[in-house]
Order: C-alpha cells, then structure tokens, then sequence
C-alpha cells in the first residue's frame, strides 16, 4: 500500500507565503494498492496534482469524509471524471434527509461548476456510505461518523496486510481538559485502534483551540495524546492551518515530539511525500 499527501491543508484561504514544504492544497490524500487498485481520500484542491489514470486502470474509488467546500472543492478538476472509459465511485456521507447524489449536485451544476455530474463522460456511480464495514477491489474499508459539524465519516483501509485509518476533521475532545479519558467513549476510536499509520487532524495549538472550541478540529497534543491511546504505529499529523507557514509547523511539531517520548513514529503530512505500508513497515518516499 502506498499512501500519496496531495493536499494537507484545513480550510481554503491561501497559506501565508513561506509554505512550500508542508503544501498549501487542501485535503486529497492517494491510496495505491498492491494489486493495482486506486483509491482517493477526500477531493480538495490537491486532487488537482492527480495525474489522469493510464490505460490499465479501470475504476477509481474516491472516498469523501464529508462535504464541507475544501474537501471537495477539487473534485470538478480531477482528470478521472472526464475519462470515458473509467468507472469512477464517489462514496460520501448522505445527510439526514438528502441522499450524497443530491448533496453533490449543489456543487456541481450552474452557477457553481458548469459542467453538471450527469454530464460528466466517466461511467460514474455515487454511494451512500454505510456505517460499518464494505468491500472495495483489493481492500476492505470501514466508515463511521466522528466528532466534526455536519455528517462527518473517517475510514479505516485494509489491504496488503496493512491498516491506515483516515480521520481528517475530527475533535474528539470537545474541551475536555482531561483528554483522552478513555477509548470506550471516544469519537472515531474503533477506527483507529492498532493502525500502521493514522492521518489525523492536527490544525490548532492548544492556545488557539481554546477559542475554536465546537469547530470541529484538533490540537496536534490532542492527536498525539489520541494515537498513544489508540496504539497505533505512525501518526501522521494532518489538516495544516492555513495560516501556519513552515517555519511555524517545524516549530509547533518539534515542541510537541519533544514534549515527551511517544511510543508511535510522527511524520507530520507533506504534499507530494508518498509512505509505504505493509508488513516492512512505513518507508517515507
């Protein structure tokens, strides 16, 4: 399994100028399996950087964790729908009266995006995620909803005897200063529990999340305390602040490693860094 970070920022204002090593596109993340199927996390603004799919390939499963703007604000521009021969499978969280075709359609179609989803030349087929557990080619993935403003699922992928759990926009803490207190009752945590590798949010420090309580998001201590407790063997922090610049992230992920010694590796999330996942465990690329 090979994970790609297309994009790695929350929210869509530009980044403050000074970042280029952590990237500036939103949330889009890759997922090449051993037998050559595809999957896509999310369809941010780093969709863009997904090169068209060649000939070998015949269908492309994308998994959104829900539909606030910057997680599929990208997903008119990726080169997949407009490939005629391609099955492409968007899978997304319906709301509680509005089905993921409908929600969707809000987007693309006049005056949003000009082309409209029933136009779009791929043979395309939307699904209602389920809560619990389904079968895609070469993996088995399990969603369920977490702790985020609006229908919010994270995944857990398996495949080629690996596990990633994918909780982009999660706060699990909700301004529990005693966090975590236990795993029974935290949002998202059967997800992640025994992962190789977690991409989590990570946008806050824990001065500014004070005054972003109920936003829906993370500190990066928050993420560190949560991957100690769910014992999973790299976390890798994710959903940058857009007005975090790289020398700020160094600053902020270097402070939270050295805050004592975690039993997980950390490898905070770079737009174009591909990690390898299987029984040798994670290789940076």
């Amino acid at each position: 399994m090979r994970v790609t970070f297309w994009g790695t920022r929350g929210s869509l204002p530009s980044p403050r100028p000074g970042t280029i090593r952590y990237g500036g596109n939103t949330a889009c993340v890759s997922v090449a399996l051993g037998d050559g199927s595809d999957i896509v996390l999310d369809a941010g603004t780093g969709i863009h950087r997904l090169a068209d799919f060649g000939s070998d390939t015949t269908r492309v499963d994308v998994l959104l964790s829900h539909l606030h703007m910057d997680h599929i604000i990208g997903l008119g521009f990726f080169g997949a729908l407009f490939q005629p021969d391609l099955e492409v499978h968007l899978w997304g969280p319906p709301s509680a009266t509005l089905d993921l075709h409908t929600r969707l359609s809000r987007y693309l179609s006049p005056p949003l995006f000009p082309v409209r989803l029933r136009d779009l030349p791929c043979r395309l087929v939307l699904h209602d995620v389920p809560r619990g557990t389904f079968d895609l080619p070469g993996a088995t993935v399990t969603a369920d909803l977490v702790c985020h403003p609006g229908p919010t699922v994270g995944y857990r992928v398996e495949a080629d005897g690996a596990t990633l759990a994918y909780v982009p926009d999660h706060e699990p803490a909700l301004a529990d200063g005693a966090f975590p207190r236990s795993a029974e009752w935290t949002s998202g945590f059967p997800l992640m529990a025994g992962a190789d590798l977690l991409i989590h949010d990570a946008q806050y420090t824990d001065e500014e999340y004070a005054a972003h309580v109920g936003w829906g998001h993370c500190t990066i201590l928050q993420a560190m305390a949560l991957a100690e407790a769910a014992e999973v063997a790299t976390l890798a922090a994710f959903h940058h602040d857009p007005s975090h610049n790289d020398a700020q992230l160094d600053r902020l992920f270097g402070a939270a490693v050295e805050e004592r010694d975690w039993p997980f590796e950390f490898t905070p999330a770079c737009e174009g860094t591909t990690l390898g996942l299987g029984r040798e465990g994670v290789a940076r690329r």
